[in-house]
């Protein structure tokens, strides 16, 4: 069989109603089909195409015999966040792009049926004897829940310090409901949590203690691993009118805040016209969320073309299904507003796509002359984030590049001896896999580093 096997969706016209979970998993039939498809190849590709380097081919065999719980254990061996992964990983560019099945179709659906395990099995977790010395993490995130649960199956006695309310990250303020249910993700974390880990909220390392004081608190070690969370602006004029938004903020009043929920008092303007500029995978969660908000028209703004576009694949067709108006090759130059400074609309110019640049798409060259104007009355940004500068600038010592990005060794070391770092932080806005995978390292590496202290 060439094709996987679909899977079951919400039909647009229901789902922009609101923000229930559009893709709806496979049930154990559908699943049995698509596990029949993979080969159980002997060298496994799929899995040097895991960042964490889950056994692919073990797990999809215990789904095809019938075994899921040893499918589960295979997967909590290398992921402990498999409900998660499975529904938001880009599984199209590393798992499933080294699948043989996709040389001559499509290759096996690794991450659905990642999904459909962790859906249908509740992961009984065995939490070690704590044992060993105390370990702080800082944010609770992809990246540090990874670390902390690793660490926690070591015997160390692990702490999460957590600037939000609630516990997630990105996970829980940055995908909306509809692409990540916030049930998933307290489930997955309620598991983690079983491990011994305590968690410390509304605490923000750099305002409410210092790096330092953790140390003084008796911490061994301390791993950072608190993202991205720093909006890029496009530095164009009227990016102070009223109006305009970050994604990261116009995000979090929707999935961490329900601001869309008349229960809950989440102050967020009335909009009747909004144009999101960007194309990546939060562009694509502002432009449907803002749709779901009953906002009238949508229109997403991109200087390059479809195929240069960061967004996953399926969340650009979900977007045009559900009747969001895609500008391609159209670059904003100026936000315009009335006389009370509220936003009036956006003026844009026309592009083309000249030679390929530094990231290997094609650069986009301004067309003289093209300047055109969209009528609304909201801005959303969304074109990446760097670091938030809040716990750097508390410790000199600790060294930043040129982005505000930690500097770390090839260790995940950064300058402060006992002080390591991990996903976006690091590397800057990337994947939820990859900062688990450099939180998984950073484990290992305290973990060696605080054994080799007691072999002095």
């Amino acid at each position: 069989m060439k094709n996987r096997t679909p899977m079951r969706e919400l039909d647009p016209r229901e789902r922009i109603k609101g923000f229930s979970e559009v893709a709806l998993g496979y049930s154990a039939e559908e699943a049995l089909l698509e596990a029949s498809r993979c080969l159980d190849c002997k060298r496994a590709p799929c899995v040097t195409g895991c960042p964490v380097g889950i056994n692919i081919p073990k797990f999809i065999k215990g789904i095809w015999e019938g075994r899921l719980k040893d499918a589960s254990d295979t997967i909590y061996e290398a992921n402990y966040l498999p409900g998660i992964c499975g529904r938001v990983c880009p599984q199209e560019t590393q798992c499933e792009a080294k699948c043989v099945r996709g040389i001559k179709g499509e290759p096996v659906a690794i991450g659905r049926l990642e999904r459909f395990v962790s859906d249908n099995w509740r992961q009984e977790i065995r939490k070690a004897p704590i044992d060993k010395e105390k370990v702080a993490v800082i944010g609770s995130g992809p990246a540090g829940l990874s670390c902390a649960a690793e660490l926690a199956q070591k015997g160390y006695a692990v702490h999460i310090f957590e600037a939000l309310h609630a516990a997630g990250g990105v996970l829980t303020y940055g995908i909306p409901e509809f692409r990540l249910p916030q049930g998933v993700v307290d489930s997955e974390i309620e598991t983690l949590t079983r491990l011994g880990i305590a968690i410390h909220y509304n605490t923000v390392i750099g305002r409410t203690k210092k790096l330092q004081d953790l140390f003084n608190e008796g911490f061994q070690a301390v791993f950072i691993g608190t993202g991205a969370g720093l909006p890029k602006f496009l530095g164009i004029p009227g990016e102070n009118l009223n109006g305009v938004l970050s994604a990261n903020e116009f995000l979090t009043r929707i999935n961490l805040m329900k601001a869309y929920l008349p229960e809950y008092d989440t102050p967020l303007r009335k909009m009747h016209r909004v144009v999101v500029v960007g194309g990546g995978n939060v562009a694509m969660d502002a432009a449907r969320s803002a749709l779901r908000l009953g906002v009238e028209e949508v229109t997403l703004v991109y200087r390059r073309g479809r195929e240069e576009m960061p967004a996953r694949r399926e969340e650009v067709e979900h977007a045009e299904e559900e009747g969001i108006r895609f500008m391609l090759l159209t670059n904003p130059v100026r936000i315009l507003g009335d006389s009370e400074r509220n936003v009036t609309g956006i003026e844009c110019v026309r592009m083309e796509l000249g030679e390929p640049d530094a990231s290997g798409r094609r650069r986009p060259v301004e067309k003289s002359g093209s300047n055109f104007e969209i009528t609304c009355d909201c801005v959303i940004i969304a074109i990446g984030n760097n670091p938030n500068p809040l716990l750097t600038s508390s410790m000199p010592d600790l060294k930043t590049n040129e982005k505000g990005c930690i500097a770390v060794d090839e260790n995940l070391q950064t300058s402060v001896l006992g002080v390591y770092a991990g996903g976006d932080i690091v590397t800057g806005a990337a994947t939820v896999i990859l900062a688990m995978g450099a939180g998984k390292k950073a484990a290992r590496e305290i973990d060696r580093y605080l054994r080799s202290r007691h072999a002095l």
